[in-house]
């Protein structure tokens, strides 16, 4: 029974073989503990190097962070200041655009005046309408302020456009600062946030580049550009504002010195009529004498030829009588030839006064058609002296108006492209 119960050993090893065993066992125990040593201290150095790289990059990031935020402030502060300038700049543009406009306003009146004045002279007559200095001076006052209307309206446009431009401008840096301070306040944000902030977790796809990123230069430039625009459309602007001004003071001075000049002709004209007219007042009364004159001595002559009639017809009477003497008491003596000239020497008279009362007659109805003509020539004198009264009555008009303009100008607030006249923003 012993023996069938008796199994047969595997196989057995022998000492060296065992010796060999526990010996390569020892060996690979202290490689496999040299190994380990190894990757323990390689971990702790990798462990201490990534924590040590890790509080750098954060200290850096946070470094640049600041930098970028102090960029971001110094930028906010440079668009708000630029924006602020583009505000005063809109508002003293919007001034010099008003001035124009009320000046362009202003030359409504003296472009009537002239033209009512012209209209007034046109309705003398006869002689009286002609072309004078008067005349002249008007019609120029009327191309000069017809050329002042286009160029104040001209500089009207320009400033309404140049306007346009501002608010342009204006609008980009403000959308360019709104931008500054909504990125600011992100970067803030992000420079606030720590390890231990309750707000931070993993995202998806951090490391992505968003759509329609810039780059830094693309950055800078995009700002510097906003602000170099604005500058230059300022420069444009205040310039634009320099040769409005000095344009409107030139304009002023040629229509001042037109119309000195203009009134000058007419008080001038307004002499040289008022001496015409009492000159031929004179004249006309001094015909009437003459005519008063004439006349009488029209009657005289006419006397003096109806006296003559009785002397001839008595020596008619006696020649005629003497011509019945007979014999030979009809002769040719003294008192015959004394007849004979005494005829003839009447008849010559009566012929003298005959041909002068002719003449008297005949310059007496010149006297009459010349009064006549005076006559009407000193009506016509006297309706133009009316027009030039009426002509410098209505010229006061422009006194009257210039006194109006010296008062002073409201200034009306321009309202920029958000609505308000002057944009804050508050930064979070």
């Amino acid at each position: 029974m012993k023996s069938s119960s008796f199994s047969k050993p595997g196989l057995c090893h022998n000492v060296p073989e065992w010796n060999r065993n526990n010996q390569q066992l020892s060996t690979t125990a202290q490689h496999e503990q040299q190994v380990s040593t190894t990757v323990r201290q390689e971990g702790k150095c990798q462990r201490n190097k990534i924590e040590c790289q890790t509080t750098f990059d954060e200290s850096c990031t946070s470094g640049r962070l600041r930098e970028r935020v102090w960029d971001l402030a110094r930028w906010k502060e440079v668009l708000e200041s630029c924006a602020q300038k583009v505000d005063e700049e809109m508002q003293a543009l919007t001034l010099s655009k008003e001035q124009s406009e009320h000046a362009l306003a202003a030359t409504v009146t003296p472009l009537e005046v002239s033209t009512e004045c012209l209209t007034l002279r046109d309705g003398r007559r006869g002689m009286e309408r002609v072309v004078d200095p008067v005349d002249e001076e008007l019609r120029k006052e009327v191309v000069l302020i017809e050329r002042v209307q286009g160029v104040l309206q001209q500089h009207i446009d320009k400033a309404l456009e140049q306007l346009g431009v501002l608010q342009e401008i204006r609008h980009q840096l403000t959308s360019d600062l709104q931008n500054k301070m909504e990125a600011l306040d992100i970067d803030m944000t992000c420079l606030s946030l720590t390890t231990l902030s309750p707000t931070i977790s993993l995202k998806p796809n951090p490391t992505r580049i968003p759509s329609g990123s810039s780059t830094p230069q693309e950055w800078l430039e995009f700002s510097h550009s906003n602000v170099s625009c604005a500058h230059n459309a300022m420069q444009k602007s205040q310039q634009l504002r320099e040769e409005t001004s000095l344009s409107r003071a030139q304009l002023q001075n040629e229509m001042e010195a037109q119309c000195r000049a203009t009134e000058f002709t007419l008080r001038k004209r307004n002499h040289d009529e008022k001496q015409a007219r009492d000159e031929l007042q004179w004249q006309i009364k001094t015909t009437e004498d003459e005519m008063s004159e004439m006349e009488a001595h029209i009657l005289g002559l006419e006397a003096d030829l109806q006296a003559k009639t009785f002397p001839l017809m008595l020596a008619h009477t006696r020649l005629e009588k003497r011509t019945a003497r007979p014999g030979m008491d009809l002769c040719r003596d003294e008192v015959q030839r004394g007849l004979v000239d005494e005829v003839q020497q009447l008849e010559a008279s009566i012929l003298v006064l005959k041909k002068k009362l002719s003449e008297a007659q005949h310059t007496l109805q010149k006297l009459m058609r010349h009064h006549s003509q005076m006559l009407q020539d000193f009506s016509r004198k006297q309706e133009a002296l009316s027009l030039e009264q009426r002509s410098m009555d209505t010229r006061k008009r422009l006194t009257q108006n210039l006194s109006s303009n010296k008062s002073p100008m409201q200034c009306v607030q321009l309202a920029n492209s958000s609505g308000r006249s002057n944009l804050q923003f508050l930064t979070q």
